[in-house]
């Protein structure tokens, strides 16, 4: 069974960093797509930053230029590092990983909380 914990997130104030974890229990190859949403109070759930098994990364445009997606294969250990961070990126974030077993599953951390505020 293959367990998603992510950490890192807390409180910043406006133009501050945070480097978010989220630690695999399993391989991260065993994954084709890796992702981190983000759900804000009242707001739908937006992915934010995708990862793919060979690496290529895609960002939604609210946080291009600002947050990075990378993974350590070795470490089985997914990061997004977010700097310059707005109060509009409050949110609680979550990682999700798509296998790329037949069939297909997908697993989801609890998420960790991120405020941004002054």
């Amino acid at each position: 069974q293959v367990h998603l914990v992510e950490s890192g997130g807390g409180l910043v104030q406006p133009g501050g960093s945070l480097r978010l974890s989220c630690a695999s229990s399993g391989s991260v190859g065993s994954f084709l797509i890796i992702d981190w949403y983000r759900r804000a109070p009242g707001k739908q759930r937006e992915s934010v930053a995708t990862i793919t098994r060979g690496g290529d990364t895609r960002y939604a445009d609210s946080v291009k230029g600002r947050l990075t997606i990378s993974k350590d294969n070795d470490k089985n250990t997914v990061y997004l590092q977010m700097n310059s961070l707005k109060p509009e990126d409050t949110a609680v974030y979550y990682c999700h990983g798509t296998t790329l077993t037949f069939p297909p599953s997908d697993y989801w951390g609890q998420g960790t909380q991120v405020t941004v505020s002054s």
